[in-house]
């Protein structure tokens, strides 16, 4: 992905972002490397625009970092901040009470709605996790994934909204730890 066709806004949410998340690690590699991942599932959609692009980058920053959904919201804008909050995992015991519980707010977005976007940035996170799992041969993520992705389809995917993400997403998912791509 070139970053100097990103548009400026998108530019600065990378930027924001980056400095938010510090030396935090996505695997081995910077966290930013995960973002630039997502956003670049996002710039190849046919109806990707700057506020989508913006929450990829932002997806992930209240949820590991001291920003807030107020940052957010002043130094982008409320519809971004919304996406964002969507995105945010809510609080929990274990992963399974917060995705049940992040998973049930998803699956109240009204189509066609300005947060809709989250449901967009949501399966690009996944989809980009999944990518990244398969390339490092992560069978424990993978599995973990797999079990979760009932749930997560029926609570994020929505007919006509991206297809060919989830299609890719379901292909990665639905082979065996034996035959995994």
């Amino acid at each position: 992905m070139d970053l100097a066709s990103l548009p400026h806004d998108v530019r600065r949410a990378r930027e924001f972002a980056r400095a938010a998340h510090g030396d935090q690690r996505y695997g081995a590699h910077p966290y930013v490397v995960h973002l630039d991942d997502v956003v670049e599932i996002l710039a190849g959609l046919p109806a990707r625009d700057e506020p989508t692009l913006i929450a990829g980058y932002l997806h992930d920053v209240v949820e590991d970092t001291d920003v807030t959904l107020v940052d957010v919201e002043e130094a982008f804008d409320v519809i971004v901040a919304r996406c964002v909050a969507l995105l945010t995992d809510a609080p929990g015991e274990s992963r399974k009470q917060r995705k049940a519980a992040t998973y049930a707010r998803l699956a109240r977005v009204a189509d066609g709605a300005p947060e809709a976007r989250a449901l967009v940035v949501k399966a690009a996170d996944r989809l980009a996790n999944v990518r990244r799992s398969v390339e490092d041969q992560n069978r424990r993520l993978l599995e973990m994934y797999r079990r979760e992705h009932a749930a997560f389809r029926g609570a994020a995917r929505r007919p006509g909204l991206t297809p060919a993400l989830w299609d890719e997403l379901d292909y990665l998912l639905e082979w065996t730890d034996e035959e995994t791509p």
